[in-house]
């Protein structure tokens, strides 16, 4: 082959001269593979030749690294310079009877200049990357798990590194990356501390894999079809990696927070699928619980322009985070009359949780359809018909069933069937009953049940106004429950939760309705002898067959160790915030999947306003951070955001704290 003419050929030639090696020896370790081939280059033109002085320093050059080692250490003797460049001749030829040697074939250039392929530049790290990353290597494998070997010099060099509890690393198989959980880390062998290289043992838990589609779009894939072999690489996932593993797909998605790895990938959540298979939000008191849930209604709202929220509050807080967005309905603006209780609601209320004794019991049986009976025969102007004529009219109604009727025509009748001769109940239980009936009556703190729409038939009003039938912008309903007496809390929770079934049932998924039921576990205890029967019943039914109608229940508490585990398991999307108690803990962990059960091993330690999202509603179980709020948008209570506004606090008066505690709004009731 033809050399181009420049000082390595000049220095080439000198040095075969001197060593007594062919040129093509020489030239040989230009031409290995490791080593790219220089482009051709023309000879030079005559007049731009080097010079004699040039070429004599270039010959030296060259020969002096072509020396060995100990010959280099010798001082060169300055050749002479000749007269002229010698000339380029053609080469000698070989003697006789000795056939020429073959040229050697010329690599191919592709072997040296291969074109970077979409994977090795994916491959290469961001500048803003730290200058080295720690690679592990796969030492054993199983179904689930997978032990990761690595080393590293120092504790700052693998915290650059971000190998750490909770991250996601990759495993790289080539066509596909295993994504793993790391959770549990420690040093085999070595000592970090004092800087020296440590033999790390890293257990991650397997998640899905990323694979490169034929489109070059990034999918992942929950679960592993191709397990990583022993040796496989394993390091930092790639930031596309990542973004590709909280992907939703081709679900709809509205962006609820950050992921924590890596704050610049959104958390997003499907709000169909959160919904239709229902929600839970758990966590300590303190941890942003209410703030967090505020955030999930108020996003839930805008993706589902035609949702009805209808907030249980027992804390007297949201009102202030929906303020212009939703109504507020407390013990003084709230309608709720006494027919629209069921018997067994009706009795808890009477009797404040205690057993009812059966012939009271009987009597109120037969006394409520009588009553419904007799306010129907006022609607249609039918006065002054006697209980016994009512009987042979076939007038009566059904216990159940959401009729008008009024208490005083309840105790008339009762009073009525204790003037009678022949009577088959006790009259010393008709007295005890009818004295239970007026005392409830004349209760202020259930005048909600009493007042002036308990006269009327005015169900299709209370239900409009309560679920916002025809809605308006505001959408959400706020309901009070602090000022409610705590003997008809649980039976105004069961109506609630049972009228809106019943209107999403009855609508045929017209009217679609969440719950959301703050302190769950109050209503819902796990304890089956703890709460209130109907009031679990009615929230077991929503969580059980709501949503094939369209109602939703969102179920929130500090204590999930408590809650019935019926509730809990039926909601499909999770969102665990911190939580100490061992107890609460493994209630979570029985909810997750195999493949993430791990995450709850640091659940305790996460912090403010993060939470482990998993379940139907997110691509793949995160840990995530919400969306900071402005504080006009968290939850307060009316008195700290009074406060707050007012800079002060104002005087209070006493006598409007003794009016309250007697069921008065203003002290002028008095």
């Amino acid at each position: 082959m033809t050399l181009p003419f420049s000082s390595s050929r000049l220095g080439l030639a000198v040095a075969s001269e001197r060593r007594g090696q062919p040129i093509d020896e020489l030239i040989e370790p230009q031409l290995r593979v490791d080593r790219p081939r220089p482009p051709p280059v023309a000879p030079a033109p005559a007049d731009l030749r080097p010079s004699q002085a040039e070429w004599a320093k270039a010959a030296q050059a060259e020969i002096a690294r072509s020396q060995p080692p100990d010959v280099m250490r010798q001082p060169l003797p300055l050749a002479p310079a000749p007269q002229a460049p010698p000339p380029l001749t053609a080469a000698p030829a070989p003697p006789l009877g000795v056939p020429p040697p073959a040229p050697r074939p010329e690599p191919p250039v592709a072997a040296f200049e291969r074109a970077p392929s979409a994977s090795d530049q994916e491959d290469r790290r961001l500048e803003e990357q730290p200058a080295k990353r720690i690679l592990g290597n796969v030492i054993a494998v199983n179904g689930a798990r997978a032990t990761i070997a690595t080393k590293a010099s120092s504790a700052e060099h693998l915290a650059l590194d971000a190998w750490g509890i909770g991250k996601l690393i990759s495993i790289n198989l080539g066509a596909s990356r295993i994504v793993g959980m790391v959770y549990e880390m420690k040093v085999e062998s070595g000592d970090l501390a004092q800087g020296l290289e440590s033999t790390l043992i890293i257990q991650a838990e397997l998640v899905g894999e990323v694979l490169d589609s034929a489109d070059n779009q990034l999918k992942f894939r929950r679960g592993i079809a191709n397990y990583p072999w022993l040796g496989a690489p394993a390091h930092r996932i790639r930031s596309s990696d990542l973004r590709a593993v909280f992907d939703l797909g081709d679900r709809q998605g509205v962006e609820i927070g950050r992921v924590s790895q890596d704050e610049s990938i959104p958390a997003t959540v499907s709000v169909n699928d959160m919904l239709s298979k229902h929600f839970a939000v758990v966590g300590t008191t303190g941890v942003g619980k209410s703030s967090a849930v505020s955030l999930l209604v108020r996003k839930a709202v805008e993706a589902k322009p035609e949702l009805r929220v209808l907030v249980l509050d027992p804390h007297n807080e949201y009102a202030h985070a929906f303020r212009g967005n939703a109504i507020t309905l407390d013990v003084n603006s709230l309608d709720l009359p006494v027919w629209l209780f069921r018997f067994d609601e009706l009795t808890d209320v009477i009797y404040r949780g205690r057993p009812v004794p059966d012939a009271e019991a009987d009597l109120l049986r037969e006394l409520i359809p009588l009553a419904k009976s007799q306010f129907a025969a006022y609607s249609s102007m039918n006065f002054g018909a006697s209980l016994l004529r009512k009987q042979a009219d076939g007038l009566l109604f059904s216990l159940d069933a959401p009729s008008p009727y009024r208490m005083l025509d309840l105790l008339g009748l009762l009073d009525e069937m204790m003037g009678k001769l022949d009577q088959r109940h006790d009259r010393y239980h008709m007295r005890v009953l009818k004295g239970r009936l007026e005392a409830l009556v004349t209760d202020a703190r259930y005048r909600f049940m009493f007042g002036k729409g308990a006269t009327e038939d005015n169900l299709e009003s209370i239900i409009g106004r309560i679920f916002r039938i025809p809605h308006d912008r505001n959408r959400i309903t706020v309901l009070q429950l602090a000022g409610l007496p705590s003997e008809v809390l649980n039976a105004v929770v069961s109506i609630l939760s049972r009228l809106s079934f019943e209107v999403a049932m009855w609508s045929s998924g017209g009217f679609e309705v969440l719950v959301l039921c703050e302190e769950a576990h109050r209503y819902v205890p796990q304890d089956l002898k703890l709460g209130f029967a109907p009031t679990r019943q009615a929230i077991a039914r929503i969580a059980k067959e709501g949503r094939k109608y369209g109602c939703y229940i969102g179920v929130v508490t500090q204590r999930p160790g408590e809650l019935d585990p019926t509730i809990l398991s039926q909601c499909s999307t999770v969102f665990a915030m911190r939580l100490a108690n061992d107890r609460d803990q493994d209630i979570i962990r029985s909810a997750l999947s195999d493949s993430s059960a791990s995450q709850i091993s640091f659940l305790s330690a996460i912090g403010n306003r993060e939470a482990i999202a998993f379940g139907e509603g997110v691509a793949t179980p995160m840990r995530m951070k919400f969306t900071y709020q402005e504080q006009s948008a968290l939850p307060a209570a009316e008195t700290a955001h009074r406060i707050e506004m007012m800079g002060v606090r104002a005087e209070t008066s006493l006598r409007s704290v003794v009016a309250k505690m007697r069921g008065q709004t203003e002290p002028g009731d008095l």
